[in-house]
């Protein structure tokens, strides 16, 4: 988690100012300033327009009783993008620019849900079924509890106590 930290508020930073002073060297320090301003622009559209869309796909499919063909992934990576896309830089802005047009959106929303059914499947979270039936410990442990105690529960007005009989059953071996 520190080295992805690491990367994502300093190595980028770097690579983007060096990008962007390299693209100025060549295209000049207006240019470079006015590609940060277009890409701003574009992204803050982008990211308007295709946020309606996916917007408007979700209303739609609920009205239906349907789930939205994009899902919730896909709806992130509209915002993500059009944040990289305000954000100043080159590899932010084709990054940003990526995540906004449809078909390369789909594909990257199909690899990150692939990755987190990876990281949280139902596996992970479900316990062994036999240790509900056998209790804590497995069977050795249920058997060395001691004796199994069998009881029937008589229900009666709620004025007179309940009576409950019990019988000492000798455990299983």
């Amino acid at each position: 988690m520190l080295g992805r930290l690491l990367l994502l508020f300093t190595v980028v930073p770097v690579v983007e100012l060096y990008l962007l002073i390299t693209v100025g060297q060549h295209l000049g320090a207006e240019a470079a300033i006015g590609l940060v301003l277009v890409t701003g622009l574009l992204g803050a559209t982008l990211a308007r327009r295709e946020g309606a869309r996916v917007l408007r796909n979700w209303q739609e499919s609920m009205a239906q009783g349907q789930m939205p063909k994009e899902g919730v992934v896909s709806s992130l990576l509209v915002l993500v993008g059009g944040v990289l896309l305000v954000t100043p830089g080159v590899v932010t802005d084709v990054t940003g620019l990526l995540l906004l047009v449809p078909w390369s959106r789909r594909w990257v929303a199909g690899v990150v849900r692939k990755r987190l059914e990876k990281r949280f499947s139902v596996h992970s979270f479900m316990p062994d079924p036999s240790a509900f039936l056998q209790g804590p410990g497995g069977p050795e442990a249920a058997a060395s509890q001691g004796p199994v105690i069998d009881v029937d529960a008589v229900e009666t007005d709620a004025v007179e106590t309940d009576v409950v009989e019990t019988d000492v059953v000798e455990p299983r071996t």
